[in-house]
C-alpha cells in the first residue's frame, strides 16, 4: 500500500454525520462526481494511505456496502467535532487524518504532505483561501480529553477547539507548491457547487 512516507501511524477518518441542510437534506457523501460517490472515492484513497479507516456517521447502514468500519457520535447533534471525538475513541493509531464527506477531490500528495509534518503539535491544519480548513487536517489522538471537554461545555465548533491546541498551521504559500491542493481543499455544500464540479445525485 502507498502509505505516507514518514512512518507516522495515522487512522483515516471520513466525517459523514452532517444534516446536509444546504444540500436539501440529501446525503453529500453519496453525491456522485465522475460517476463515483464521494464516500466511495474517499474510502478507496484512504485505504491506500492508512492502515485503519473509520467513517464517523449516525447512519452506518449507508456505508455497509462500502465495507467501512463505522462509529456513531457519543454527543448527538454536535457537529463535526462530535465525529472527530467518536473516531478518536476507536482509532488504532496515535493520529487521525480527518476529512469532510463533501470533499470530492482529496489528493494523496496533499495528505502525505500534512502527515509528514507530524511532530510535537497537537494538530496540523492548512490555511487556504485566507481561512483555515480544520476538516482536512491531522489531529493527535492524545487531545481526546480536550475534545470531550469542549463538547460537554457545549462548544461544538472545530474553531472553538483550535485555540486550545498547539496547532501547526500550514501556510497557503507552501500548499500552493503541491500539485492538486486546490482540488483537495474543495468542498461542495450546495447543489450549485456540486453541479460546478460535474456531480449529481442522479448517478449515485
Amino acid at each position: 500500500m502507498d502509505r505516507p512516507g514518514n512512518g507516522a501511524q495515522v487512522t483515516g477518518v471520513l466525517l459523514a454525520g452532517g444534516r446536509a441542510s444546504r444540500m436539501g437534506g440529501r446525503d453529500k457523501a453519496f453525491a456522485a462526481v465522475g460517476g463515483e460517490p464521494i464516500a466511495a472515492r474517499t474510502l478507496r484513497l484512504f485505504r491506500s494511505l492508512f492502515p485503519h479507516v473509520v467513517v464517523a456517521t449516525n447512519r452506518p447502514e449507508r456505508f455497509r456496502a462500502l465495507g467501512a468500519d463505522t462509529v456513531a457520535d457519543v454527543f448527538p447533534d454536535a457537529g463535526p467535532l462530535a465525529g472527530v471525538h467518536a473516531a478518536m475513541r476507536v482509532a488504532r493509531d496515535p493520529h487521525v487524518f480527518v476529512a469532510a464527506c463533501d470533499m470530492p477531490g482529496l489528493e494523496a500528495d496533499v495528505i502525505r504532505f500534512l502527515v509528514a509534518r507530524i511532530g510535537a503539535a497537537d494538530a496540523i491544519v492548512p490555511r487556504w483561501d485566507n481561512d483555515v480548513e480544520p476538516l482536512h487536517a491531522v489531529y493527535a489522538v492524545r487531545i481526546l480529553p480536550v475534545v470531550e471537554e469542549c463538547l460537554r461545555a457545549g462548544r461544538h465548533a472545530m474553531r472553538e477547539l483550535l485555540p486550545l491546541l498547539r496547532v501547526d498551521y500550514v501556510g497557503e504559500d507552501l500548499l500552493r507548491g503541491i500539485r492538486g491542493t486546490a482540488r483537495s481543499m474543495l468542498n461542495v455544500n450546495t447543489p450549485e457547487e456540486l453541479a460546478a464540479v460535474g456531480g449529481s445525485f442522479d448517478e449515485a
